[in-house]
Order: C-alpha cells, then structure tokens, then sequence
C-alpha cells in the first residue's frame, strides 16, 4: 500500500516529530517523486500549499499522496487535517494535479482519506 512505501520516510522519528511528505505520481500511478513538506514538534507542522504545488509542478506530476504522521498515535483526522486536505485538493486542481489521498501515520497503523471516501 502507499502507506507502507510512505512509511519508510518517517524512520524513527515517526512518534517524536510530526511531519509532512507528498508522493508524486505519473499517469500510471508510478512513483516519480517524493518531498518532505514539513517538520515540526510533537503536536503540529506546517504544511504550505505552495511548496505541495511547487514539487507537483517540478515532477510533472499527475496525481499527488499527501501524507503525515500522528505522534500520539491518535489516526482520528482533525479540522486541521481536513482543512488542509481541502486546500492542497482545490490548488493542485489548478495546476492539473489531482490529490488521490491524504495518509495519516502512526507507529500502528494508518488512516486514509481515499478509503473513508473523505476525497
């Protein structure tokens, strides 16, 4: 699942610090990129859309995985999270790049927008 290739960018920091990373994908769903958005503390990052959209449009990309993780462990999506989803959704759409997920990590397991049908 893109979850677990995602998974491998956090390492060991994954219950210390959050952070944020976007996949990039061609037509065919094959990976052809992949950034770091943010790092933060233990209970928030930034995440700017202009940066998502920056290496969206560097790659070509057609499609884009946003993912960050949970510290606490907690997979519950907040208004923060759905907020920026939404955000990072209406700009890539500008630029022709539609975001197919949103991917919460934890240490335990994942969450994904795209599977609760929240995209």
């Amino acid at each position: 699942t893109s979850a677990n290739y995602i998974r491998q960018f956090f390492g060991e920091d994954i219950e210390i610090y959050e952070s944020c990373f976007i996949l990039l994908l061609n037509r065919s769903n094959t990976t052809i990129g992949y950034a770091k958005i943010s790092q933060g503390g233990i209970c928030g990052t930034i995440v700017d859309v202009k940066i998502i959209c920056k290496y969206a449009i560097d790659c070509l990309a057609s499609t884009a995985i946003l993912c960050h993780n949970h510290p606490s462990g907690s997979l519950k999506p907040s208004t923060a999270d759905r907020d920026i989803t939404a955000k990072a959704k209406a700009a890539l759409d500008l630029v022709d790049c539609q975001l197919i997920d949103h991917i919460i990590l934890s240490s335990e397991g994942y969450f994904s927008f795209a599977d609760e049908g929240l995209i």
